[in-house]
């Protein structure tokens, strides 16, 4: 099992765009991904779940919690910290 702790730095957080392409990127992994946000002291749901990701109202300058657990965790973390640290390609 793999965790790691990211700060939103997005404009939005998780709303909207970002969710879904946290949830589309999650999809690509076999390990079961859950997010939580750690500043709102949230339970962790689904990363794979748009309406899980959604309920977090996770925002700008919030930290989240990402755990990857199977065969890919590695993987999945790398890819999920970068896409977090790149804003998820918004643009400032």
């Amino acid at each position: 099992m793999q965790h790691v702790v990211l700060t939103l730095r997005n404009k939005v957080g998780l709303h909207a765009r970002p969710a879904s392409v946290l949830v589309q990127t999650c999809a690509r992994f076999k390990s079961n991904i859950t997010v939580e946000n750690a500043t709102k002291k949230s339970p962790a749901v689904n990363a794979k779940s748009i309406l899980g990701v959604l309920t977090l109202g996770a925002e700008r300058g919030h930290e989240i919690v990402l755990t990857a657990d199977g065969p890919d965790e590695l993987d999945a973390i790398a890819v999920l910290r970068g896409l977090v640290d790149e804003g998820f390609g918004d643009p400032e």
